[in-house]
């Protein structure tokens, strides 16, 4: 039973601590519109994506108005587009032509699915795919992309780390007149989730139904709003707030899941409880950890506390719902945070106390701005560093980096809406270049072989 403080916390929780659902979802599987002809491919595509999105954006109004939760995002997921190269040949970027063209009949905000599996070796298709993906960047505005190049059963592979970096560093180049953002729509992950909702790294899994549903809910307000009212509070008794916190907020996710796939006639999927912070003020991972007693994020004592969040982040949540999935936890990304970007300013946080705040959070280096002259093996090494973090510790790990062309440390990349700024940050520029030249791959880790 639902109580009426129940109600009114939730009431509070929207207007006055930026509770929102980040967004809702729906993963459409492309397997059935594979075709050798790579045009007649297109039209069927786009025959079923408006076919079965045509009510999603409406759908998501209608729960927003139904029961006041805001919900920023409606995205769509679709089969990694490689799978579907691999049998048509021709060329790859007709495939991002077409999911822009349903993003634009559909209304939705982003579409994700652009993407290729290679964390064991380069498949038909896959190495088209991949170097097709600065030009597919800039011409889409609505279109993402992700890579997987590594995982704990299958280890690195340092082929695709090295060509990675060179991709992304061609996606801020061809899109330089626009904030470099084709590389703000690029991830490259170890252990790549099939069930993500967010973007820019949400693809269609090859195990999942032929329609789904996810939910990505967010509330990083709402947490440091409980903490704030226990100044003098021990950890222990700290933990035990962000849990209940996050079950309330899972329940909200749970609930709009339920009535758009109602809606929808679409199966329900996940909710994933990450915690995914934005520009505004008050809605801010590096606040929470601030208001546990730290001066400023990236101090002594960061990890061990976003560690901690984490934590009590996915154990609220699981209580709250069947089906947690995707990433749940804690993102960190440093354009999208008010309090990191704060702290990469008054130089409290650098790359390395980021990436090693990337081994307990829930993803990787995300939204990290780099100077625009940073060589391609350089990306390629923050890759493959942030990849082994993920192949060790069994978790997924993700980079998504923004060379800033033109600038350099200190200045400031304006992106805008959810994306905010990004602070051009200071990288290492110790060449790594024969390593990651030797190519071939990093061996999977005993963890591996659980078997």
């Amino acid at each position: 039973m639902v109580s009426t403080n129940d109600i009114l916390e939730t009431i509070k929780m929207i207007q006055e601590e930026n509770l929102d659902i980040r967004t809702i979802t729906m993963g459409i599987s492309l397997l059935d519109c594979i075709d050798s002809d790579i045009d007649k491919a297109c039209g069927k595509i786009y025959e079923k994506m408006m076919r079965v999105a045509e009510k999603h954006v409406k759908t998501g109004e209608d729960i927003e108005k139904r029961y006041g939760i805001p919900i920023i995002n409606k995205r769509l997921s679709v089969t990694p587009v490689a799978i579907l190269a691999a049998a048509s040949k021709g060329d790859p970027v007709k495939y991002a032509r077409v999911l822009q063209r349903v993003a634009e009949g559909t209304g939705v905000n982003y579409i994700g699915g652009y993407s290729a599996l290679v964390h064991k070796g380069f498949a038909a298709g896959d190495t088209e795919l991949i170097r097709s993906i600065p030009e597919a960047m800039a011409e889409t505005s609505n279109v993402c992309s992700s890579v997987n190049i590594g995982s704990t059963r299958a280890g690195i592979n340092m082929d695709a780390v090295k060509l990675m970096g060179q991709v992304i560093l061609d996606s801020a180049g061809s899109t330089a007149n626009d904030h470099c953002f084709g590389a703000a729509k690029i991830v490259v992950f170890c252990n790549a989730v099939e069930d993500n909702p967010f973007m820019a790294g949400a693809f269609h899994g090859i195990g999942e139904p032929d329609t789904v549903l996810n939910v990505g809910v967010s509330g990083p307000g709402v947490v440091r709003a409980a903490l704030a009212k226990m100044p003098h509070a021990n950890i222990s008794e700290i933990a035990e707030a962000i849990k209940r916190t996050a079950f309330k907020i899972t329940r909200m996710g749970q609930l709009v899941g339920t009535e758009a796939s109602k809606a929808l006639g679409v199966p329900f999927g996940i909710v994933d409880l990450s915690l995914a912070p934005t520009p505004a003020v008050g809605d801010s991972v590096a606040h929470i950890l601030e208001e546990m007693g730290l001066e400023s994020c990236g101090a002594y004592g960061t990890t061990a506390a976003l560690a901690m969040l984490n934590d009590a982040v996915k154990k609220g949540g699981v209580m709250a719902s069947s089906h947690v999935g995707g990433l749940s936890g804690a993102f960190i990304p440093v354009s999208e945070d008010a309090g990191m970007i704060e702290a990469v300013k008054c130089g409290s946080l650098g790359l390395e106390k980021l990436e090693a705040m990337t081994a307990v959070c829930s993803v990787g280096l995300d939204m990290v701005v780099v100077p625009g002259d940073t060589p391609a093996d350089i990306i390629s090494g923050i890759i493959a560093d942030e990849a082994a973090i993920g192949m060790v510790n069994s978790k997924t790990t993700a980079v998504r980096v923004i060379p800033a062309i033109g600038m350099k440390e200190g200045d400031t990349l304006e992106f805008g809406g959810l994306f905010g700024s990004g602070p051009v940050m200071k990288i290492n520029k110790f060449d790594c270049s024969k390593f990651i030249s030797r190519g071939g791959r990093i061996p999977a880790p005993l963890q591996s072989l659980k078997n």
